[in-house]
């Protein structure tokens, strides 16, 4: 039995974009949100149960995000399930630093 080779891409930061996915950059905004609730959600060693219930949501809308199906929920909404977590939420604008163009959203999580 023999296998096709498969190609490797480097990609960039947002695979998403690198898809070709049409709204990348919000879509990969709010994968890295969810990756932040998921990683609260082991480091504090809860069931999807119980962060459901801290976040307010069901255990089935847990499993759902965190299996990457977050399409349905805002940008607005997951930050507001971060607040849970005695998170603070920080918006900050500031000029651009690179060329000319549109400005970035980005999102840094800090250590506890």
């Amino acid at each position: 039995m023999t296998t096709d080779p498969i190609e490797v891409h480097e990609s960039a930061a947002n695979i998403f974009a690198d898809l070709g996915l049409p709204d990348a950059e919000t879509h990969f905004l709010k994968a890295q949100i969810v990756a932040e609730l998921y990683r609260l959600t082991r480091e504090r060693g809860l069931t999807q149960a119980k962060a459901g219930s801290l976040m307010g949501i069901s255990q089935p809308e847990v499993s759902r995000l965190f299996k990457g199906s977050f399409r349905e929920y805002s940008v607005d909404r997951l930050m507001t399930l971060l607040t849970a977590f005695d998170r603070d939420v920080e918006i900050i604008s500031r000029p651009r630093s690179g060329p000319e163009g549109r400005g970035q959203i980005s999102f840094t999580p800090e250590a506890a």
